[in-house]
Parts: C-alpha cells; structure tokens; sequence
C-alpha cells in the first residue's frame, strides 16, 4: 500500500479524534456555565453549541493556517525531512488528542491550544533541539497561565459586584432590572458585535478597520436596546408575588442575556480553535501533496467540515463531564451569575487577543467563574477543585510535550 496514503488515512484518524476531544473539553468549558445555572439543558446545550460550533469552523475557520501552530517551532528544519514533519504533526494529533481525553475523562477543563503547543513543543525537541524552539512564544503561553485566570476573575468580579449593587441589593429588583437592561444589552451587543467584526471574520471578507468596527458594533447596539427597552416595558411587576418572585423573574431574564452570551463563545470557539485540530492536518495534506514544507498551507474545505463536526460529536458523546465541572463544582451559579462569567469572559478574550497579550478561553472562563464566586466570598468557591484544575493546567505542556515525544520516535521507527 501507498506510504502517502497510510500516513494520510492515519492523520484524518488523528484529526478527528483531536476534534472530537476539543468539543468534549472546550465546548464543554463554554456551555457549562449555562448549563450549571439551569439556564439551559445539557441538549439544549449541546444544540445551540453545535450550530455555533460548526458555523464558526465551517465558515470563518480560518482558510489558512500556520504550519506550526503559534509559531512554536521553525518549519525550516523539516526542508530536507519534510516526512518528518508529518510524523510530528501526526504525533502532535494524537498525543494533544490524548491529553484532552484523560481531562475530559476526569472533568478537568483544559486548554485544547496549550495542549497542542506542547505536544509541538515535544517533537520539535526531538527533531531540530532546544535551538528550533521559539523560546519567547512558550514563555508567553506560560505566561497565559497567570493572565489569563486573573484577567477573567478581575473582569467577572467587578460585573457581579456592579449588577449586584444596581439591583440585587435593592427592594425593587425586577423595577431596577428593567431600567438597566437596555444598557446591559447595548454593552453585550456592542462587544460582541466588535469581536466579530473587528479582524474577526476575514473569510467572509469583513476584516475592518477598529473604526470601522466600533462604528457598525454601537449602530447594532443601538437597534438591541432600543428592542430590549421595547420588551422590558413588557413586563409587568405587580405579577411578581413579593420580593422572592422579583428575583425569580429577574433571574430568568438573565437567562436570554446569558444564552446569546454563550452563542458567541461557542462560534468564536468553533472559528478559533477549530484550528488546533485541521491545521496540522492541512500540513500534512499539503507536504504529502508536493513533497515540501510551506509556512502557511492552503485550508481545504472538507477539512473544516471535518474539524467542525468531529467538535459537535466530541461535545454530543463526552462533554457531559466537564460541563459539570464547570458548571456546578467551582461555585454555585445562577443566570445572573453565570452572565457574568460568560460575558466576563467573552470582553477579556476580545481585549486581550487584540492588544495582543497571551490567554486561553478556557483558563479565563474559568478564573470568571472564581471571579463571580468570590464576589459572594471565599466560602462560595470549592477549593480543591480549583488546586486540581490549576494543577491540570501546569501538567498540560509536560504531559503531552513527552507523549508526542515517543509517538514521534515510534513513528520514525516504523515509517523513517
């Protein structure tokens, strides 16, 4: 049989198993805050998350992609060996794939990016040494594990804090909620809209200027809260029986704000990190096409399409687990909360992506997640979840760095 289409056939392998532990884990990560506050239901979940997950992947996934992924490594010292970088990408697939099945197994969440820097990180010792690595771009991703969880909880915290004071400490809750949800829905429609907008979605071909953007984004913030001004005249307070009652409506309020919220991520997610699983297979595809190593490679379509329904499946058969932890074990959550966590999330995500400082979704939902629990304070958070799912994150690099490392060898071994 053809070597080519053996290490062709066992890369598509690779790549779905990968996409399919990204939608167990990631997915998981940005669903779970919805599910835990009763917001939604786990197939409910699991509907809204496959739509925006394959909508994401398939149409603004990103139709070229880095032949290392984040620059970890120098394609360069593949130019004569160019086989072996599909071992190391093939590698990489598989020990990252690994990785997120173990975590997703015991509910950790996980970042899908830092576990395939790492299984990177692993093949690429072997193959060029200490030197072939970007020692400036890991020390970034390191960075991340710091940036990341704080920015989220400081953000998360001071939203809670805020919507807290306006009004769940008042006597007339869903009366104040209706007064400022027509500003809240005009800051989350103009975030989001700029996150898309903004260098966001260059395959459609709407890549704008900041100005640009800023300017579509408040014209559409504009429109959602002149409709949310529209429906909260709507709701009628006398029907509340008491206090308790109140709460309750405002509660379910925040569960629409918290459903569009969690959209987002997942079709940012799905447009994001869909590329940790087909963009080292596009590598593979290209270098077995001609026989050299690009830079960047052309995404084909069917790649996509496999990257983003092997994230649906993943999310479907084993994200049950990790929602869980998510949404329910870090702290108790409510809509309200859990709002604040998605949405605090979301706006550190956009920021900081764009100014250009490293972090991981999932670290930074979950720090938002703490955030929101020690604004109710520290007797709110469970504690040794959160050592176990910090300790997970600094195993992640190690982990599937060493993996990748002997999939690598043993590769090299039966096909070199």
């Amino acid at each position: 049989m053809d070597l080519n289409f053996i290490l062709l056939s066992i890369a598509v392998i690779a790549c779905v198993y990968m996409a399919c532990n990204i939608g167990a884990n990631d997915v998981a990560n940005a669903m779970g805050t919805s599910v835990g506050s009763k917001s939604l239901t786990f197939k409910q979940a699991v509907l809204i998350a496959a739509v925006a997950e394959f909508a994401g992947a398939f149409l603004v996934g990103g139709h070229v992609s880095d032949t290392i992924r984040k620059g970890m490594l120098d394609p360069g010292i593949f130019q004569d060996t160019p086989l072996h970088l599909v071992f190391g990408m093939i590698a990489a697939l598989v020990a990252a794939g690994i990785w997120l099945n173990v975590a997703s197994y015991l509910g950790w969440p996980v970042s899908t990016t830092h576990s395939i820097v790492g299984a990177v990180v692993g093949f690429g010792i072997i193959a060029g040494g200490w030197e072939a690595l970007n020692m400036a771009k890991l020390g970034k991703v390191v960075l991340s594990w710091v940036v990341s969880p704080v920015m989220g909880a400081l953000f998360s915290y001071i939203l809670f804090r805020v919507l807290t004071q306006l009004i769940f400490n008042t006597r007339k809750p869903l009366k104040h909620t209706k007064e400022v949800l027509p500003f809240l829905v005009f800051l989350v429609f103009v975030i989001l809209s700029q996150s898309m907008v903004y260098k966001g979605l260059k395959n459609l071909h709407l890549d704008m200027q900041f100005t640009q953007a800023a300017m579509v984004s408040v014209v559409v913030g504009i429109i959602a809260f002149i409709v949310a001004k529209i429906l909260s005249s709507t709701i009628q307070e006398d029907r509340a029986k008491g206090l308790k009652g109140e709460f309750l409506i405002t509660e379910n309020i925040f569960k629409y704000l918290q459903m569009i919220t969690a959209f987002y991520i997942a079709f940012a997610h799905g447009s994001n990190d869909v590329a940790n699983a087909v963009g080292p297979l596009a590598a593979v595809v290209a270098i077995l096409h001609d026989g050299t190593v690009h830079m960047k490679v052309e995404m084909p379509t069917w790649i996509l399409a496999l990257g983003g329904g092997g994230i649906v499946f993943g999310l479907f058969v084993w994200g049950a687990k990790v929602m869980k932890t998510v949404g329910e074990k870090i702290t108790e959550l409510t809509p309200s909360r859990g709002f604040c966590a998605t949405f605090g999330g979301a706006t550190v995500v956009l920021i900081c992506s764009k100014m250009g400082l490293p972090i991981s979704t999932t670290h930074t939902l979950v720090g938002s997640i703490i955030g929101v629990g020690l604004a109710r304070g520290l007797p709110a958070l469970n504690v040794s979840i959160i050592k176990t799912i910090f300790i997970s994150w600094v195993a992640t690099l190690p982990f599937t760095a060493i993996l990748a490392m002997i999939l690598y060898k043993i590769l090299l071994v039966s096909f070199g």
